[in-house]
């Protein structure tokens, strides 16, 4: 865990654009729970920064002159592993690069358009500040741990109500779904869980059991994520589209700005991807994945709950634990952020709590039929 001086966090925005490191800077000023350590225009001037005081966070761009920030990162995660927060462009070249920048360690995205981007991030401040305090409770040596494995938000102005998963599907009425021979594995995660989820899942072989998967993550991001990870794994994985099948073999992961719910018909499964009002303050939520789970698979399902911050998901668990489902929670030790499952953990959802490393075989067990505890 980072050692935060007085209960603040030491920030250090790196981004050439002048508008980007004012906004941040006064943005910044705002949070009690932040501390602006400096704002440089390259990697080069924020490593004569960094020699004088190193920071808790850094908030990073990734398209600069002189040193880019994929390599500024690296670097960082080599020599002094450090939460960074990448502050990216909403386009699709923006998203494979910033893809490769979340397997080199980074723990979270904030995305900013090419053009109004004073305003966007203004409107956005919660979200950024809250993606900031969420990375400096990162612990820095999981980060670099799980990226050479592999190779909350609250605000100062105005917070939108935290809904729950009923603002998009009812809750099962306690009739357990019958038993089938297609067994599934539901998969929530958040901070960290990029790289968390490509150590899973390249470890799966391509008969592993249909994955439905919940990554806290912006629109575009995540096709660009589902494709890296596709080149990767003996499974197929895709980013979901409405009415996809859940088969062996394959991961579908939830498109960023939509919920992604399980649905069933007769014997088989397939998902249904639907706007709608944010949940546990998240779209896609955890909640609402692991509820349609609850309601329509029950115990032919598998809930995995991994390394982020918050609670979102939490309930959604021990309805699927309260419907049958065997549930697992990653461990402290091999989180990079201890919330989520923590959160699982205290709530009684959790029959199991494994280190990362450990997922994989618990997932393939359950698909041949063993029992997770």
């Amino acid at each position: 865990m980072n050692d935060i001086v007085n209960g603040r966090i030491k920030v250090l925005v790196v981004d050439d654009s002048a508008v980007v490191r004012q906004v941040a800077t006064s943005l910044i000023a705002t949070d009690p729970a932040l501390e602006l350590i400096g704002a440089a225009s390259d990697p080069l001037f924020a490593m004569e920064k960094m020699k004088k005081v190193w920071p808790d966070v850094i908030v990073l761009d990734i398209e600069m002159p002189r040193m880019d920030g994929l390599t500024f990162l690296k670097k960082i995660m080599a020599e002094h592993p450090t939460p960074v927060v990448i502050c990216s462009s909403l386009t699709e070249t923006g998203a494979d690069v910033t893809m490769q920048a979340m397997a080199s360690g980074a723990v979270d995205i904030i995305t900013k358009p090419k053009i109004g981007v004073k305003g966007f991030l203004q409107e956005s401040a919660a979200e950024y500040l809250g993606a900031i305090r969420a990375a400096g409770k990162a612990n820095p040596r999981n980060l670099a741990r799980t990226a050479a494995a592999v190779s909350a938000k609250a605000s100062a102005p105005v917070v939108s109500p935290k809904l729950n998963a009923d603002v998009i599907l009812s809750a099962s009425t306690g009739n357990q779904p019958y038993q089938t021979t297609e067994r599934l594995v539901a998969i929530g995660t958040s901070t960290g869980g990029t790289q968390a989820l490509e150590q899973v899942l390249t470890a799966l072989p391509r008969t592993a059991p249909g994955l439905v998967i919940v990554q806290h993550m912006p629109e575009k991001f995540t096709k660009a994520f589902a494709d890296r990870l596709d080149t990767l794994c003996e499974m197929h994985v895709k980013e979901a589209e409405n009415n996809d099948r859940v088969i062996p073999g394959l991961a579908l992961i939830a498109p960023g700005g939509y919920h992604m719910l399980l649905k069933r018909s007769g014997a088989y499964y397939h998902v249904e991807i639907v706007s709608g009002p944010q949940v546990s303050r998240h779209r896609p939520s955890v909640d609402v994945l692991f509820r349609s789970v609850a309601k329509f698979a029950g115990r032919n399902a598998m809930g995995v709950i991994m390394t982020g911050m918050g609670d979102d998901g939490v309930k959604g668990m021990l309805e699927m634990h309260q419907a049958g489902s065997p549930t697992v929670a990653q461990d402290e030790a091999s989180c990079v952020v201890y919330g989520m499952p923590k959160e699982a953990v205290k709530a009684g959802a959790v029959d199991q709590v494994m280190p990362l490393s450990s997922i994989p075989l618990a997932i393939m067990g359950f698909h041949a039929g063993k029992k997770t505890a």
